[in-house]
């Protein structure tokens, strides 16, 4: 049977925007984001990080770099709250036009957000009904993305959700809901359920 997910943006969202991350410590988590993903965790709500990830593309460090620091995410996560995500996907790549220097990962990818192919891949995975599933991120792509995989879109006003709600960040978007952070946005999913 498909069960709904929650998919959430990295940066912003679960922990503080920093720009591209090349130490492991300057990873820190959002207040009451451990605590947010471990409330649903306890209504056994799958959670899944979605995030793209172009540093490595970029040039600024490797993908094992992004691996540890997904390491520390989790870690955090636990540490705080006993918090999980149950699955974690990122889009490493990035095209030429866009900024991609790295050989191995300038290219167009389906993956990359507003691209839908993060969530098909989770979908088919984990059985998730993407039409149940909500997506939560600070930035118009992750609201598009919702919009093309058929979830709800939640903008987030911390990392830069001010900036795109001003209009003075990437374009404007129509989301489902628009919280302070994540705590306020798992909430509203919570009473969704």
């Amino acid at each position: 049977m498909l069960k709904p997910a929650v998919f959430l943006d990295r940066d912003g969202v679960l922990n503080q925007e920093a720009g591209y991350i090349d130490r492991l410590e300057d990873l820190v988590l959002m207040p009451g984001a451990a605590a947010a993903v471990r409330s649903l965790n306890d209504r056994q709500i799958f959670c899944c990080l979605v995030s793209n990830q172009a540093g490595a593309a970029r040039g600024y460090y490797s993908l094992d770099h992004i691996e540890a620091l997904h390491v520390r995410l989790q870690s955090l996560l636990q540490q705080e709250a006993g918090a999980r995500l149950d699955a974690l996907y990122y889009c490493g790549s990035l095209s030429a036009p866009e900024g991609g220097v790295n050989p191995e990962l300038t290219y167009w990818s389906t993956w990359r957000k507003p691209n839908t192919g993060m969530l098909v891949a989770a979908a088919w995975q984990h059985d998730l009904d993407l039409r149940c599933s909500f997506m939560v991120g600070d930035k118009a792509t992750d609201i598009d993305l919702a919009r093309n995989a058929g979830c709800k879109a939640i903008l987030v006003a911390s990392g830069y959700g001010a900036q795109v709600l001003s209009g003075d960040y990437q374009h404007p978007v129509q989301s489902d809901y628009v919280a302070a952070d994540l705590p306020k946005a798992v909430g509203w999913i919570l009473q969704q359920q």
